[in-house]
């Protein structure tokens, strides 16, 4: 943009390693804002799939929850703006939240509890963030929240016997490692990176496998809850492609 003035106004938030307004006057960082559509594509998918199946509601909130996400990530990499960012990084805590639960729940003889905290815990934060910058404090604390259901998600994949509904599993953290190498990759050697004839767009790409790591993470945790409630489920894949959770309820249910 001429004299440096921008359409969203100065840059106020976090950059990363895309150059601002370089593809579009509207857009700061173009690729980085458009690599979150596969989230919300293939959120809808996992979406139709659990309102037309009549999966509990608490998958529905799921998807929607990465939908919103997605959303959030679109907008604050558009504007790069302080406010967006903060609308970027509660929906992540606010997620991980609701992964918990749907990890957690089954086993909590409290019922009403574990929603309740988790409820004004997600509630006090997003009050807190909208006032401070956390910077790496919050890093450290979503990655608190991430470690959190790493041992219930192994518990679950062990007792699973199914080979698709395992794959799902080994796609999650496959798309993850690879994932984190490319964010990885685009904050650390960005200076490296900007003189290279080619930018590979390392966060771009961490959108597009985010994305496909949250479809596959839940359809894993719905094949888990079905087997839970007995529903027989079984892995279908959708185009020959998309993976998903069919399941067969018996008729009292």
């Amino acid at each position: 943009m001429a004299d440096g003035i921008f359409f969203w106004g100065p840059v106020t938030s976090k950059e990363w390693c895309e150059p601002n307004y370089v593809q579009s006057s509207y857009i700061a960082e173009f690729f980085n804002t458009i690599s979150n559509i596969p989230c919300i594509l293939l959120a809808l998918i996992g979406l139709v799939n659990a309102l037309r199946q009549r999966f509990e509601k608490r998958f529905s909130v799921l998807h929607i929850s990465n939908i919103i996400l997605a959303l959030g990530s679109m907008t604050y990499h558009a504007t790069l703006r302080q406010m967006q960012q903060q609308g970027d990084e509660t929906p992540m805590v606010w997620e991980m939240l609701l992964y918990i639960y749907i990890l957690y729940s089954p086993d909590w003889h409290y019922r009403s509890t574990m929603p309740t905290f988790l409820f004004l815990y997600g509630a006090l934060f997003a009050i807190v963030h909208s006032q401070l910058r956390f910077g790496i404090g919050f890093k450290v604390h979503y990655a608190l929240l991430c470690l959190l259901c790493a041992p219930r998600a192994y518990k679950y994949y062990i007792h699973t016997e199914d080979t698709l509904a395992k794959r799902l599993a080994k796609l999650y953290v496959a798309t993850l490692l690879i994932g984190a190498a490319c964010w990885l990759c685009d904050r650390l050697v960005c200076k490296q990176i900007q003189g290279w004839y080619f930018n590979p767009q390392g966060h771009a790409v961490w959108h597009v496998l985010m994305g496909f790591n949250s479809y596959f993470a839940n359809t894993f945790l719905m094949y888990c809850r079905a087997q839970q409630r007995e529903w027989n489920p079984k892995i279908k894949h959708l185009f020959g492609f998309f993976p998903y959770v069919k399941i067969q309820k018996p008729k009292t249910q």
